[in-house]
C-alpha cells in the first residue's frame, strides 16, 4: 500500500526503538509490581534535558506542520500522565504504547473515550502464594514468659510472708478457735441459812441430759425415746420430736436432773446413743413457802430475781471458772492435747436474823387469821428491840419457792416491807410523842372528848358514839380517841407533827438490806389540806408499809432511839468464816422519858379498859395499840374496806421483842383490836417461849 501522508519520509526505525515490527520478537511483559513498592516519578525535563536517546526515535514533522504544545499532543495520543500509566499497568490494563497512532472508525472519527478500545478480559491471575507466617525471635518470648512468672510467684511469695509473717498470730488464733472450746465451769451458789444456819436456799449437784439426734439410728429412736421419759417423767412424743432433727446436733431433754437417775441413763440395757450428761446446780428451798417472798428465788440461769436472792446476789453467785480443751471433729475431747483450766470461786453464805420457828409460827397464825375473816392478805413482823434485827416477817398468802414459776406474780412481792397503807390509830403514838416533846400536853393533861369535832370543812368523829366527856390524854390514848388527838395535834402544829413523822422514818425508806422496802407516802405540811391537817394524826392521810410501823415501836420500846432495821446478820468470807454485819445505824428520836410515857399510855391500851384487851398475854407486860383505817382501793379509785392492824412489844418493862399484825380488807369483822390482837398474842407467846424471855413478874399481867 502506498504510503500515506503521515508516512511519508519516516527514517528507518532503529533497532530496539519505536514500535515492533513483524519480525521483532514479542515484547516481554514487565514483571508484577511490588505492591509496597511506591510509584517512581520522574522529575519533568526541560527543553534542555532532553534524552538524547528521545531525539532519534522523534519522527520528522512534515513542512509546513508546525509543532503542537506537549499537553495537546497528549491529549490526540491518548496518553495520560506518568502516574496514572503505571497504574494502569499495575492492575494489568493494557495501555496504548507512546507514539502510537490513534485508530480512527470507519467513518473517519475517533473512537468514543479518545479512541481507546474497551479492555479485554483479564487473563486468570496466578494464584497468590501462601501467606507464610514469620514467626519473631524466641528470646524476646521466654523474656515476656519469665517477666509474667517472676510476678506471679511474687504475688505468692508476699501472700506467704503475710500468713506466715505478718498475720501468722491472726491465722494461729483462727485455727485455735477451731480446735479448742472453752467450757465454763458453774460456781456454786452460796446458801442462805436463818439466824441459827438452818438452810432456807442451797445448791445442790444436778445433771443435765441432751442428745444428738444426727447420731441415733432411726431404727432405734423409738426405744431411746421410751428409755428417756420413762427415766425422767416426760412425755414421749416430746422426746421423740427432739431426737426425729436429725439436722441437730444438740438436743436437751432435761435440766436439773437428780444425779442418781442421770446414772441409771447412762447405764440403761440397751445402750442409748449419743445420750450425754453434763453436770450442774440447781436451787432447792427446803423450807417451801416459809419467807419465800423474802428469800426470793434465781432463774433459769442462776441470777436472782427477787428477795435476798436479787438484792445478795453479787455475793451469793460466786465467779464461774472456765477450761480450754481441743476438740476433734466429732466434738470429742482429743485426750493427751493441752487443756487449761481456771478454777470457780463458789458463792458466800448468807445468814439472815430470821428464826425459822418464829417465822413459821407466825405464818400459821396470819394465815390462820386471813382465812378465818376473808382478808385479801395479811402481814406479821417480829423484831428484835435493842438490834431491830427482823426475826419473823411473813406473808399471807406466801410464795412457795419450790413452784414459783406458778405461783401469781403479786406473791413475789414482800408486802410487810413493799405494800403501803393508811395506818390509822397505830400512829396515834407520834401524835402524842410531838405533843409531849414539844410541851403543849402531858399524859395527865385533861381534854373535853366530843364525838364529833369539825376540822376545817369536815366533821371528824371517833369509832363509837359517846357523850362530851373529860379525859386525861393518857385515857384518850387507851380508849383510841380521834377528837382527843385532834385536839393535841393542833396544839403541836402542822409543821412540828411532819417533823416528828419524819423523824420516826415516814417518807423515806428503812434501810438496812431488806429488799424490796418501800418509802410509803408523806406529802409536805403545806401540801395538806384543812382537814388532812387533822387527820394525819390519827393516821389516815399519809400512808407507811409495815416495816417503817413496826420501826415506830421499836424505836419507843427502845428508850426513844431509832435503829435501821436489818435482816442479814452476815455472811461467810473466802475461808468459810462467817463474819457478821455491821450493826444497824442508831438515831435518837425522842427522849427516854417520853418513851416512858408513851409506854404506859399503851400498856393501858391493853388493859380491860382499852381497845386491845384481846392482845393480852398472861405472865407478861404488854403494851400496844390497836388500828382500824379505811383502806385505798387503787383499782377502784376509792377508799373501800379497812385495814386491821395491832402492834406493840413485851416485856412492857424491859422490851424484848416488838410484834406487828396487819390484816387488810377483812370481811369478817375490821376492828384491829377484835381481829389482829389475836394474831399479835399468838405470835409474841411463842417468840417469848422460843427466845426463853421471863416473866415481868407484876401483878398487872396484861398491862
Amino acid at each position: 500500500m502506498p504510503p500515506g501522508p503521515g508516512r511519508q519520509g519516516r527514517p528507518a526505525r532503529e533497532e530496539g526503538t519505536g514500535r515492533p515490527g513483524p519480525d521483532d520478537s514479542p515484547r516481554r511483559r514487565p514483571a508484577p509490581p511490588d505492591p509496597f513498592e511506591l510509584p517512581r516519578f520522574d522529575a519533568p525535563r526541560g527543553r534542555d534535558q532532553r534524552n538524547p536517546a528521545d531525539e532519534g526515535r522523534r519522527r520528522p514533522r512534515p513542512d509546513g506542520e508546525r509543532a503542537r504544545p506537549e499537553g495537546e499532543r497528549a491529549r490526540r495520543e491518548g496518553l495520560r500522565p506518568e502516574g496514572e500509566r503505571v497504574r494502569r499497568e499495575r492492575e494489568g490494563e493494557r495501555v496504548r504504547p507512546r507514539g502510537a497512532a490513534l485508530r480512527r472508525d470507519p467513518g473517519g472519527r475517533f473512537p468514543p473515550g479518545g479512541g481507546r478500545k474497551p479492555p479485554p478480559p483479564r487473563p486468570p491471575q496466578p494464584p497468590k502464594p501462601p501467606l507464610v507466617l514469620r514467626l519473631g525471635n524466641p528470646r524476646r518470648r521466654i523474656k515476656i514468659g519469665l517477666i509474667g512468672m517472676t510476678f506471679v510467684l511474687s504475688i505468692f511469695a508476699g501472700r506467704l510472708i503475710q500468713m506466715q509473717g505478718l498475720d501468722s498470730k491472726v491465722y494461729e488464733a483462727a485455727a485455735a478457735d477451731q480446735r479448742v472450746r472453752t467450757e465454763e465451769i458453774p460456781a456454786k451458789r452460796g446458801a442462805v441459812t436463818d439466824v441459827n444456819g438452818h438452810p432456807l436456799a442451797l445448791t445442790v449437784e444436778a445433771r443435765e441430759i441432751a442428745v444428738d439426734p444426727s447420731k441415733v439410728p432411726a431404727d432405734k429412736r423409738a426405744q431411746v425415746a421410751a428409755t428417756l421419759a420413762k427415766e425422767l417423767g416426760k412425755p414421749e412424743q416430746e422426746i421423740a420430736a427432739k431426737l426425729a432433727r436429725t439436722d441437730s446436733r444438740y438436743q436437751l431433754i432435761a435440766k436439773d436432773v437428780d444425779p442418781l437417775v442421770a446414772d441409771r441413763v447412762l447405764k440403761a440395757k440397751p445402750p442409748l446413743p449419743a445420750v450425754t450428761t453434763k453436770k450442774q446446780y440447781k436451787r432447792v428451798y427446803p423450807a417451801g413457802d416459809l419467807a419465800g417472798s423474802v428469800i426470793g428465788f434465781v432463774g433459769d440461769d442462776g441470777v436472782g430475781l427477787t428477795g435476798i436472792e436479787q438484792a445478795k446476789n453479787a455475793l451469793l453467785a460466786g465467779r464461774d471458772g472456765e477450761q480450754r480443751v481441743e476438740i476433734g471433729r466429732d466434738g470429742e475431747r482429743i485426750p493427751m492435747t493441752r487443756s487449761q483450766r481456771k478454777a470457780p470461786a463458789d458463792g458466800r453464805d448468807v445468814r439472815l436474823t430470821i428464826d425459822r420457828d418464829i417465822q413459821w409460827a407466825a405464818q400459821k397464825a396470819v394465815a390462820e387469821q386471813v382465812a378465818a375473816t376473808g382478808a385479801d392478805s395479811g402481814t406479821v413482823i417480829v423484831m428484835d428491840v435493842e438490834t431491830a434485827q427482823i426475826i419473823a416477817m411473813a406473808n399471807s398468802p406466801e410464795l412457795d419457792l419450790n413452784n414459783w414459776r406458778k405461783a401469781p406474780e403479786e406473791q413475789y412481792v414482800n408486802r410487810a416491807a413493799a405494800e403501803v397503807f393508811e395506818p390509822g390509830s397505830t400512829n396515834k403514838v407520834i401524835t402524842a410523842a410531838a405533843a409531849i416533846e414539844a410541851g403543849v400536853v402531858r399524859p395527865d393533861t385533861v381534854f373535853s372528848v366530843p364525838y364529833r369535832i369539825r376540822c376545817a370543812d369536815r366533821m371528824l368523829s371517833d369509832a363509837h358514839p359517846h357523850p362530851t366527856e373529860k379525859m386525861t390524854f393518857q385515857e384518850a390514848m387507851e380508849q383510841s380517841s380521834n377528837t382527843a388527838t385532834v385536839q393535841a395535834a393542833k396544839k403541836v402544829g402542822s409543821q412540828r407533827l411532819h417533823a416528828m413523822l419524819r423523824a420516826f422514818g415516814f417518807g423515806a425508806r428503812p434501810g438496812g438490806g431488806v429488799p424490796g422496802a418501800e418509802a410509803g407516802l408523806l406529802p409536805d405540811y403545806r401540801q395538806w389540806s384543812g382537814s388532812q391537817s387533822c387527820t394525819v394524826a390519827y393516821g389516815q392521810g399519809v400512808s407507811v408499809t409495815a416495816l417503817q410501823m413496826a420501826s415506830v415501836y421499836q424505836t419507843i420500846a427502845n428508850g426513844g432511839v431509832r435503829v435501821e432495821p436489818q435482816i442479814v446478820a452476815g455472811a461467810t468470807d473466802g475461808t468459810g468464816r462467817f463474819v457478821p454485819a455491821a450493826p444497824g445505824r442508831q438515831t435518837r428520836v425522842i427522849s427516854e422519858s417520853t418513851a416512858k410515857a408513851i409506854t404506859a399510855m399503851l400498856e393501858g391500851a391493853v388493859s380491860a379498859e382499852g381497845t386491845g384487851q384481846a392482845a393480852a398475854i398472861p405472865g407478861y407486860r404488854v403494851a400496844g395499840k390497836t388500828g382500824t383505817a379505811n383502806r385505798y382501793d387503787p383499782q377502784l379509785g376509792r377508799y373501800h374496806g379497812y385495814t386491821a392492824s395491832f402492834v406493840g412489844f413485851s416485856p412492857a418493862d424491859a422490851p424484848r421483842l416488838v410484834v406487828l399484825a396487819v390484816l387488810q380488807n377483812p370481811k369478817q369483822g375490821h376492828f384491829g383490836g377484835q381481829i389482829a390482837a389475836p394474831v399479835f398474842k399468838d405470835v409474841m407467846t411463842f417468840a417469848i417461849k422460843s427466845k426463853k424471855i421471863p416473866p415481868s413478874g407484876a401483878t398487872r399481867a396484861a398491862g
